[in-house]
């Protein structure tokens, strides 16, 4: 009896672990974004115009995600060699030392060009903290999943990570209401300075983790029948599925966009005002916590593609309704709109991915092929909201930026239905190639 309580409890506290540790940890990412659409530009970069001002803040939104493909390939490394407990404690410490020097930031009327140099180099240390998070969240949850709920309970990390971001937007609600004045002075690094307190909050959680009894299997078969490096055996056994993922990761840009680029149009093309515009990112997210282990739980019955394919579709779709709505500055609208996109549509692919990525995978370059896939993906969907910044300056405007995201949805859709329905495939089988030794753990119950 105490066997199966036990069974019972660890992947619940894995999966409320991963959530509490993304969520603190996609704070501090996504305040970096809010900041960038609203701030950034007259901060750090005075010097040029308004239009060339915005898109280099949005760029260096975008250039956090230049690191994530390095990090994926050394914490991916660390996390299949040495544990994935280590990785999301790194992870947290360095995320939240950076943040809180951001905030602690020089500006350029201050230093000159030294602060968007400063202000690169940390956003640079962001991106490499958060190529490892989320892969060794995930692993960490799957590994401990039951058979037939690895879906459900590889989506908290995402819903986590949607938590994160509705603190982040959350607490820059009253600062974007300060006046003029206090908010360039000092009220938009007070978001920034919270992070001192999420990174004590981090390591306490991350600290009480237990690593994956299947993984500590793989050590000991490894060190005793098997030898070489994790990424060699990824390489050579699974690019494909690195591959697929990476195309199929480019359905983050639907994220960037809507919480960076149609932040910035709103506020400074079209002129409508912060706040409403930040609630409608609150409220989406809100939404989203409820929808991404609602979808995660359909895949878990029905398959992981058809979820995802159908999300893919949705958003291509629907990003055209939201960026009209905004562009005609109508409120109930893009309410209404944003949080139908965002909050239950785009949900549908972040509540599948992490199970259906990790279970492209076995156990020995599980966190690997995750990080280096997603994060590759999203390093290239990371310059989304500067992409659209230049390509809604031209003649289509707000049209041809929908039509970008269409093009996006569309790669992830072709991905996604070239690879294998990993449902009902055992945990032990997962991944499994003709070099694996066999299964060295008993079915998940």
């Amino acid at each position: 009896m105490t066997q199966r309580s036990n069974a019972t409890a660890q992947p619940r506290r894995t999966a409320l672990a991963a959530w509490v540790g993304s969520a603190l940890e996609y704070y501090d990412f996504f305040i970096y974004g809010t900041a960038a659409a609203l701030v950034f530009n007259d901060l750090f970069f005075p010097e040029a115009s308004p239009a060339t001002g915005t898109l280099l803040a949005l760029a260096s939104f975008g250039v956090g995600y230049l690191a994530r493909p390095v990090g994926a390939f050394v914490l991916g490394h660390v996390g299949d060699t040495l544990g994935r407990k280590r990785v999301l404690v790194f992870t947290v410490l360095l995320m939240g030392l950076s943040t809180v020097l951001v905030g602690c930031l020089p500006t350029y009327d201050q230093v000159g060009v030294l602060a968007p140099v400063l202000l690169v180099v940390l956003r640079l240390l962001q991106g490499f903290s958060a190529a490892g998070e989320q892969a060794g969240a995930n692993s960490m949850s799957l590994e401990h999943a039951p058979e037939r709920r690895r879906a459900y309970y590889t989506s908290f990390t995402l819903s986590g990570t949607q938590a994160g971001q509705i603190l982040a937007t959350a607490v820059f609600l009253p600062v974007a209401a300060l006046p003029e004045e206090h908010l360039m002075t000092w009220g938009w690094r007070v978001p920034f300075w919270l992070s001192a307190f999420v990174v004590i909050a981090g390591l306490v959680i991350r600290r009480t983790l237990d690593e994956t009894p299947v993984f500590e299997r793989e050590v000991a078969a490894t060190s005793t029948e098997r030898s070489g490096i994790p990424l060699a055996a990824l390489f050579r056994d699974h690019w494909a599925d690195v591959l697929r993922i990476v195309v199929a990761s480019l359905i983050s840009g639907v994220q960037t966009i809507f919480t960076v680029y149609a932040l910035s149009f709103a506020v400074n093309e079209v002129g409508l005002e912060r706040t409403p515009i930040l609630w409608v990112g609150v409220l989406a997210n809100a939404v989203a916590l409820a929808a991404i282990p609602l979808w995660a739980s359909l895949a878990d019955r029905i398959g992981r593609k058809p979820v995802f394919l159908g999300g893919s579709a949705g958003c291509a779709v629907l990003m055209f309704a939201y960026l009209w709505a905004v562009s005609a500055g109508q409120y109930a609208l893009i309410f209404t709109i944003g949080i139908l996109l965002f909050g239950i549509v785009y949900s549908a692919t972040n509540g599948i991915w992490p199970a259906f990525y990790g279970e492209m995978f076995s156990t020995r370059v599980r966190l690997s092929g995750m990080a280096i896939g997603t994060q590759i993906g999203f390093a290239l969907a990371g310059f989304a909201p500067s992409i659209a910044a230049a390509l809604g300056s031209g003649a289509g405007g707000w049209i041809n930026v929908a039509v970008f995201t269409a093009a996006l949805c569309a790669l992830n859709m072709i991905a996604v239905a070239s690879g294998r329905e990993t449902a009902r495939v055992p945990t032990a089988d997962l991944g499994r190639t003709r070099s694996d030794a066999p299964a060295q753990t008993p079915a998940a119950t």
